[in-house]
């Protein structure tokens, strides 16, 4: 592709060197520079793509986008008033524009977004078909995992995963949409069918102004997609977007439980096993009995059921897939290899999944909970006591502990986290290392308690300081369970 024809699809300030050039690739990360790149200068949150115009060069790059005034000693130098969004149209237009050929369905909301990826995901697979998923814990083009590094890929490398996915035959992608994602419009020029909203609650308030400029961001999604917009009305803020979308050209469904919804949920019966209820939706009716526990399973439930109702999937194939569906991994995920006590290891890590998930919890405890959770570092402080008191709350027993505390001290993290236990309980402790604080709960624990392992669910690492190490909650959960002779 030629140079010149990619800078007639974006805004250009100016132009160095010749445009009459041969681009092989295009690359915003300096490592990947490979010979006939274009580099684009991305300014992230730790550094600038200004500081790598060097070591593209010598990589091969033949062409640099930058937003601020650039001298290099070869190759065409090409100034933008805005990268990111730069990137995102050339990427689109480099890949050859493939949301108009592939049905993108976008999952936004602070809790919620990975269970309902996965459940579509589920029930296409049990239909035959085969789905692109693009989200927190991995992505997947067709039967091949990718690591997924962030919960939304940057542009560049979004647009080249969803030209995969046509190239191996696939016509659908399903994806968690962050506000990250959305503010630094990593999914601009991105054409959903599809748009679902799940629940928005106090989380990167250290990127976000406030709640407000948090929803604002989700919002942006619902002004992408051109067949349905879906919008959980029973969260207050879903209420608000509901409302000030509804004038768009694009249909509106509500989905809820409380409030007057055009898709609902009835006959609802809750135990630890699973959860059993009937899904409404625009007159037809879903038997459902899907092995994950708590009100939030029936609201992710619903939202998946919707998307793929909306996307021509029969109600008998949607019952079916969702009653044949296993637990997912790190969510409200049952350790069955133990008896004795009950283990459950989640994700969460915002105020309101971790009310949700002890709240489900305490609706079949026959004895007490014991909650072991920490808080990310160098990340939103406010919510630290926040968690704290709802543990204290909720549990009989708190043990907070550390979770990727990053470049932040371990200690004070877990002591803002105390400043909320002790508002309104003594009964906690406070265990640096994740294991021994594990070791601990299970030491501690008889029979029909329930061992609520909070704020890593899935993720099979911890990072302390720069070091990232091995660390996976339900493998060290298994390898205490054998010390202690319980397995």
């Amino acid at each position: 592709m030629l140079l010149k024809d990619i800078l007639n699809k974006i805004k250009v300030e100016k132009v160095i060197g010749d445009t009459d050039i041969e681009i092989k690739d295009i690359q915003h990360y300096s490592p990947f520079v490979t010979e006939g790149s274009l580099f684009i200068c991305i300014e992230g949150f730790k550094t600038d793509g200004q500081f790598y115009i060097k070591e593209a060069i010598d990589r091969g790059a033949v062409a640099i986008i930058s937003e601020k005034e650039t001298i290099a000693d070869e190759g065409t130098v090409i100034r933008v008033e805005d990268a990111r969004g730069t990137m995102a149209s050339i990427a689109n237009y480099f890949y050859n524009e493939p949301t108009k050929k592939l049905q993108l369905v976008g999952i936004t909301g602070t809790n919620g977004k990975t269970s309902v990826t996965y459940m579509v995901k589920n029930i296409f697979e049990f239909c035959g078909r085969k789905i692109g998923l693009i989200g927190t814990i991995s992505n997947w083009i067709g039967d091949a995992e990718v690591e997924a590094i962030r919960t939304t890929p940057e542009s560049l490398d979004l647009q080249k995963m969803f030209s995969q996915m046509l190239q191996q035959s696939l016509d659908t992608c399903v994806m968690e949409v962050s506000s990250h994602a959305l503010k630094l419009k990593r999914v601009d020029d991105c054409i959903y069918r599809i748009g679902l909203f799940t629940n928005l609650s106090p989380e990167h308030l250290d990127f976000h102004i406030n709640m407000e400029d948090y929803r604002e961001a989700k919002k942006k999604l619902f002004y992408k997609t051109i067949l349905y917009n879906i919008i959980n009305i029973d969260d207050a803020h879903g209420k608000i977007i509901a409302e000030q979308i509804k004038d768009l050209e694009t249909p509106l469904l509500t989905f809820g439980i409380k409030e007057k919804a055009d898709i609902y949920a009835t006959n609802i019966d809750m135990s630890l096993k699973g959860v059993r209820f009937n899904i409404n939706i625009l007159g037809d009716i879903i038997h459902v009995d899907v092995k994950i526990p708590g009100m939030f399973t029936v609201y992710n439930v619903m939202a998946a059921a919707i998307i793929c109702y909306c996307l021509g999937i029969s109600t008998d194939k949607i019952g079916k897939a969702l009653n044949s569906m296993e637990s997912i991994p790190g969510r409200f995920e049952v350790v069955k290899e133990i008896e004795d006590f009950i283990v459950i290891i989640d994700y969460a890590h915002t105020p309101d999944a971790l009310e949700n998930v002890l709240k489900s919890a305490r609706m079949f405890a026959k004895n007490r909970i014991i909650t072991v959770f920490g808080c990310g570092g160098d990340r939103d402080r406010t919510k630290r006591a926040i968690m704290g008191e709802i543990s204290g709350r909720l549990s009989d027993y708190t043990i907070i502990t550390s979770d990727n505390p990053r470049t932040e001290e371990p200690l004070s993290i877990m002591e803002m986290i105390e400043e909320g236990v002790t508002r309104v309980t003594n009964k906690y402790s406070m265990i640096e290392d994740r294991k021994i604080a594990i070791q601990h709960a299970i030491k501690m624990a008889i029979n029909n308690d329930i061992i609520i392992i909070a704020g890593k669910g899935h993720e099979a690492t911890q990072t302390i300081g720069n070091r990232i190490l091995p660390f996976d909650d339900y493998k060290i959960v298994l390898q205490v369970a054998e010390e202690e002779r319980l397995i």
